[in-house]
């Protein structure tokens, strides 16, 4: 067995000490419940994220990019601006296609 080979074998069996099995089920545990919360957002169309950029809101409510600001100006649609870039709220999205008050011809 070479310098390289040795090295790695301890290399392996510390890492063995610091992970155990419970930690790999913990986290397997905790990665499952994280891809069922994701899984669950797309199954009802809401999204998955807290901020959605214009481009995305866009796509969702097929809309123009003249219509966003139109919905953004006459207060359809609340925004906050961040660094010059207008951020929307998703929840506040979903609430105002659910609605159908708005008409986007």
């Amino acid at each position: 067995m070479n310098t390289t080979e040795t090295s790695l074998i301890k290399k392996k069996e510390a890492f063995l000490k610091l992970v155990t099995v419970d930690d790999l089920e913990l986290f397997k545990f905790e990665l499952l419940t994280e891809f069922q919360k994701m899984l669950a957002g797309i199954s009802t169309g809401k999204p998955a994220k807290k901020w959605l950029k214009s481009e995305e809101v866009k796509a969702m409510l097929g809309a123009s990019t003249s219509k966003l600001q139109t919905l953004r100006i006459n207060g359809t649609l609340p925004y906050t601006r961040l660094g010059g870039i207008p951020y929307y709220d998703a929840e506040d999205t979903d609430k105002m296609f659910q609605s159908a008050k708005f008409h986007l011809t």
